[in-house]
């Protein structure tokens, strides 16, 4: 099942910062962790866990997913299921904190 992909205003603005400040590759490696996450969450190379580290403005489950590993500053995408069963709702994409 494709998941269809929603996001938090702070998500929104953590990706227009992105991209404001001219990080085109930084853009183009989160895009394509969205796609595998829209297509499969558990997708190994994620590396998909609970979430402990980024408050989530939901009371629901949270997780995080890499973007990058192994990478200074490496960026993760913080994110939970929902609303609709079929949704992710991604609500911050930060570097590792």
């Amino acid at each position: 099942m494709m998941h269809k992909i929603k996001y938090t205003d702070l998500a929104k603005k953590d990706l227009h910062n992105l991209k404001k400040t001219g990080q085109n590759k930084k853009l183009a490696k989160i895009k394509k962790t969205i796609d595998k996450l829209a297509a499969n969450p558990r997708h190994p190379g994620l590396h998909t866990h609970k979430n402990n580290s980024v408050e989530n403005p939901f009371d629901v489950e949270s997780f995080q997913s890499y973007v990058e590993n192994k990478t200074p500053g490496a960026f993760r995408i913080f994110w939970c299921y929902g609303p609709d069963k079929s949704e992710i709702t991604i609500f911050a994409v930060t570097p590792h904190p």
